[in-house]
């Protein structure tokens, strides 16, 4: 028999969610419920609700999220200062406070890329010139091949010669023969 007995495992269970519905009033309780510890505190409680008050303005609200910032920081963090760079937002720059007049600092990836494609472009002036090793024996075997095809354009016309000298003499022979 499988665990769970007959009708199975939890594994088949159907998944539930909880809808914002739901979250939003959870989180307007708990809201509801620090104000009523707050205000059961007594005169010290108040004197710190009425300085928060002051300080962040348009905070009277229920809905708002600024209960976050107002809470007390426990242990260490409220000593110190902590800046956590991944949570600082990203503030956006105007138009007008771009300077483009300034050199823009390039990544060590797109240094090297553009160097790579300096060295390319000097070897391959340097190639064209023929100052490279590797143009040098490019062409040294440029030149053994076209020696090689001379050769052989020259050798094919002495055939050809050849075989027209045969040609001639054959018909000059065979002329000859029906003029007897």
């Amino acid at each position: 028999m499988p665990k769970g007995g007959k009708k199975g495992g939890h594994k088949g269970r159907m998944r539930t969610y909880t809808s914002p519905e739901e979250i939003d009033a959870q989180m307007k309780a708990e809201k509801e419920r620090k104000r009523q510890e707050q205000e059961g505190e007594g005169i010290e409680g108040a004197a710190q609700n009425a300085d928060v008050e002051e300080k962040l303005p348009g905070s009277g609200s229920d809905d708002s999220d600024d209960d976050s910032s107002q809470k007390k920081r426990g242990g260490v963090e409220g000593l110190i200062e902590i800046e956590n760079p991944n949570r600082a937002a990203q503030k956006s720059k105007k138009v007008t406070q771009i300077e483009l007049d300034e050199p823009k600092q390039l990544s060590r990836r797109e240094r090297e890329e553009i160097e790579k494609q300096k060295a390319k472009e000097r070897y391959m002036k340097m190639h064209l010139a023929g100052k490279t090793d590797q143009a040098k024996a490019d062409l040294a075997r440029l030149a053994i091949i076209r020696k090689q095809r001379e050769d052989a354009a020259r050798k094919k016309g002495d055939e050809k010669k050849a075989k027209e000298a045969a040609s001639m003499a054959a018909t000059r022979g065979m002329n000859s023969l029906s003029l007897k």
